[in-house]
């Protein structure tokens, strides 16, 4: 079982994918977004597909994927969270997560095109692990008891322009919020049917050629201490998601810096959470 949007940008019909079905939950909710899911909406999506209490959606196979989620509150980053993948880049192993936003607004659909920004010559890649929060995490006790906090997991895509991230100025943010630079989805995979976020494998492909391949347990800090830690400083509420970093292979770390161009075709994965493919677009 797991959630989905569908539809036209800006008319997304919510779904929920069951026994090889596809059905409407538009009786239940009006979308997949923070009040769905702190109202325990998926579980009650669940039993309501189970019931036979949900509409199929007819058509559902030809209609565009959306994010998995209505736009987060907040999209919170982190930075250098791979062992591979600080080293690739010259930087020193964090001793404490490094935490950046990015604009809620780049959110779009899976198989969406990537708009390379205007005077852009440094867009990189980078595959992640996309966690959605489903109840309020606020000063979280201790990591073993921030997982209860997440509703769900997704594959995500932290687009950068490395240029506008590092050397225009020492913000993170502005390298990270151009549109579309967060593609989601497809799936929201509900963290229940995830048994261990720590060990998932995760690729990313640029026009065929595999420049990732990764796991979820070569992060330095783990999901949960990342929820944990992240609690300390601000509040986390449902659906806000958080990018937990990417492993090595990005274009930032390697010689010859092959970085994306008009025509490009990125394709990735995380294992249980779905393929997602991108043409790169000049805007």
């Amino acid at each position: 079982m797991t959630l989905a949007r569908l539809g036209a940008t800006g008319s997304e019909i919510p779904v929920i994918r069951h026994d090889g079905r596809v059905f409407d939950l538009r009786p239940l909710t009006a979308d997949i977004d923070g009040a769905f899911l702190a109202s325990d909406g998926i579980a009650r999506a669940g039993t309501a597909a189970t019931a036979g209490e949900l509409p199929e959606l007819a058509g559902a196979d030809d209609l565009r994927v959306g994010p998995p989620i209505a736009r987060p509150g907040k999209i919170v980053c982190i930075g250098l969270n791979y062992h591979d993948h600080a080293e690739e880049t010259g930087a020193a192993v964090p001793s404490e997560p490094v935490v950046f936003m990015k604009d809620p607004s780049t959110v779009v659909g899976p198989f969406d095109d990537v708009l390379i920004p205007r005077r852009s010559v440094k867009t990189d890649w980078e595959v992640e692990l996309g966690v959605v929060i489903g109840t309020e995490a606020r000063y979280v006790a201790a990591p073993e008891d921030a997982l209860q906090h997440v509703a769900g997991y997704v594959l995500s895509h932290d687009v950068s322009e490395r240029e506008f991230q590092l050397e225009r100025g020492g913000q993170w943010d502005k390298g990270k919020s151009c549109e579309t630079f967060n593609p989601l989805g497809p799936d929201l995979v509900p963290a229940g049917l995830v048994a261990d976020p720590q060990d998932l494998g995760m690729r990313l492909w640029v026009n065929g050629e595999l420049r990732q391949n990764g796991s979820t347990a070569s992060q330095i800090f783990s999901v949960a201490h990342v929820i944990w830690y992240l609690s300390q400083f601000m509040v986390l509420r449902p659906g806000d998601l958080i990018n937990t970093g990417t492993p090595a292979g990005v274009a930032l770390g390697i010689p010859g810096e092959p970085y994306l161009r008009e025509g490009d075709v990125v394709e990735l994965e995380i294992d249980g959470l779905g393929r997602a493919r991108q043409k790169m677009v000049q805007a």
